[in-house]
């Protein structure tokens, strides 16, 4: 049987661990050559070898998405390796620190906005002049908690994904006859280490403890996005630009909520996450 993404190549950014590597792995599983991109050397050498050690065809470049000269040469260096792109995943992304706007150093704020909005419209534009010459691609851009309004005390975050809600869904109706599939993913709360290993501003880490029972809840280890993420990208979506994908759906949090006891009952509870707070010096000092 042909896997469904038999000799696509796909280029993840974030790619090197967490949710990006689920990505990778799935399309890797499906039959796709994968190109990971991060800003740590080390990082990608582990996860290309880890992948070819399972018998997959991956390779692997340092790329700041912040910066579109790099972004250019990670898709030469795609082109390099396996022929061509076809499938481009904008998975990189940043969260700020936990507190409020004005106390959370312009530095901190300024590296989600860089990685979120500048990394996201290097790596669209970067795929889409690709895609548009061969007319035909796949462009995934990963959305997240707040895409759909303000989250207080998040907002570097939550208001880099509602940029990259409209961004994405701009990009759709500007190419809709192109060839080209373009899509927007949220992919919900996953337990890897960007949601528990976390920023927050002193004074603030006591907030953060209702994240545990929220993740216990609604939370999904990376291979149920990823899932997702390869539907996306596989034929099934052909010809279906344009739509805004949630694992986190009203129907799916009632499920949880709903199987919750019937997990106890059968003694097999979740664990909590453990969270990891950096408490991080505000900007603003004398509260």
């Amino acid at each position: 049987m042909k896997s469904i993404l038999q000799n696509k190549v796909a280029v993840i950014t974030g790619g090197s661990r967490g949710l990006g590597y689920a990505i990778a792995e799935a399309y890797a599983r499906e039959g796709a050559n994968v190109i990971l991109a991060s800003r740590s050397h080390h990082s990608v050498d582990r996860a290309v070898d880890s992948l070819r050690e399972a018998g997959y065809l991956a390779a692997g470049l340092i790329c700041d998405v912040a910066d579109i000269q790099q972004v250019d040469a990670l898709a030469e260096f795609a082109i390099r390796t396996f022929g061509r792109i076809d499938i481009w995943v904008n998975n990189a992304g940043l969260s700020a620190p936990y507190g409020p706007t004005a106390h959370i150093p312009s530095e901190e704020f300024l590296k989600v906005i860089d990685t979120n909005i500048t990394g996201t419209y290097n790596g669209s534009v970067v795929a889409m002049r690709h895609f548009a010459k061969q007319k035909s691609g796949k462009l995934i851009n990963l959305l997240g908690r707040g895409d759909n309004g303000s989250i207080p005390l998040q907002n570097a975050y939550s208001s880099s994904k509602v940029w990259v809600r409209n961004f994405t869904k701009t990009l759709a109706k500007e190419y809709k006859n192109s060839g080209v599939d373009i899509f927007g993913f949220n992919p919900g709360l996953v337990r890897t280490e960007m949601l528990s290993n976390i920023h927050a501003l002193s004074g603030y880490e006591d907030r953060m403890s209702p994240l545990r029972f929220v993740a216990l809840l609604w939370g999904n280890d990376a291979d149920v996005p990823a899932k997702k993420a390869l539907w996306l990208a596989s034929p099934e979506t052909d010809g279906k630009s344009g739509m805004q994908v949630t694992i986190l759906t009203p129907r799916f949090m009632l499920s949880r909520l709903l199987a919750l006891p019937f997990e106890r009952f059968k003694k097999q509870p979740k664990e909590l996450m453990e969270l990891n707070i950096t408490s991080i010096e505000p900007a603003i000092s004398g509260d």
